[in-house]
């Protein structure tokens, strides 16, 4: 079965504007397995327009607890409820996902327990599980393998790239980190590696807009890689594609994406795709 990565996502930061693209989310169809990688606004609506039943929901992954990972996490589980969903959904976070789900759950209370008595709806509270992990191995079932590498993103210290590997292919996702050289043995061969990147050039600008000032600049350039740093990454790890996401900026007009592939080309001379809301990357 041909896989596939979906880009449901591009952006970094949880704020969205007119026209813009939305928050981190993706879709890898992977070893006959649909996983969704990060839950950010958005991530709903992208999966049914990549032609996802909401109902074949499955296994999903959380790379840390930043809103722009995980803010559209509970009602993504909802709304596949609501559109048939009556099968387990295994849900893998950092520590502290469990009490999202929990907090979700109980501030829809009214909701599912009305859906239930009404509509006869299985109970949303025992389809989903939810497992904590730490580095290491995540998962390993039906050939899909699941690892964690704690990356650095302060001061987020549960932050974890996750690698999957299943039918032969390997796909990399480097979570939010700063530059993190370990991150390369990781992704080492890795068929696909999706590197969050910044560009230094548009980041006064998103901090003039933002209104946060050095606050979120500091923030910005101690918790985040640049373009050439992916780059750097992608090359010490001789991935087969380097794919950039989490892009910082993602929705300023005077961003192109050529200003991307001229600032990675400085490190990463192999094949490159720039992410956008709906992109496919066959594997």
């Amino acid at each position: 079965m041909t896989g596939r990565l979906v880009v449901l996502g591009s952006k970094g930061g949880p704020a969205i504007r007119p026209g813009g693209p939305s928050p981190t989310s993706h879709l890898l169809e992977l070893g006959g397995r649909r996983i969704v990688v990060d839950c950010g606004l958005g991530v709903t609506r992208g999966l049914v327009n990549a032609g996802m039943e909401l109902k074949a929901l499955d296994l999903i992954f959380i790379t840390h607890l930043h809103s722009d990972h995980v803010l559209e996490f509970g009602p993504l589980i909802h709304t596949a409820w609501t559109a048939g969903l009556a099968s387990p959904v295994r849900v893998f976070g950092p520590a502290g996902t469990r009490a999202v789900w929990d907090g979700f759950v109980g501030s829809m209370a009214y909701d599912i327990d009305t859906r239930i008595d009404d509509e006869g709806r299985p109970d949303i509270r025992g389809l989903v599980s939810v497992t904590e992990f730490g580095e290491g191995a995540v998962f390993e079932e039906g050939g899909l393998k699941v690892e964690s590498l704690r990356v650095k993103h302060p001061p987020v210290t549960d932050c974890f790239a996750l690698k999957f590997a299943a039918a032969g292919k390997t796909v990399v996702f480097s979570a939010d980190t700063a530059h993190f050289p370990p991150l390369a043995d990781f992704a080492l061969k890795a068929d696909v590696l999706v590197h969050e990147a910044m560009l230094a050039e548009g980041v006064e600008r998103l901090v003039a807009r933002t209104g946060n000032g050095a606050r979120l600049r500091e923030h910005l350039f101690a918790s985040h890689s640049t373009a050439e740093e992916a780059g750097v990454i992608a090359h010490a790890a001789s991935v087969g594609r380097l794919v950039l996401g989490h892009l910082i900026p993602a929705d300023d007009p005077l961003v192109t994406a050529e200003h991307w592939e001229d600032a990675v080309r400085e490190s990463w001379g192999g094949p490159l795709t720039v992410a956008a809301d709906g992109l496919v990357v066959p594997l």
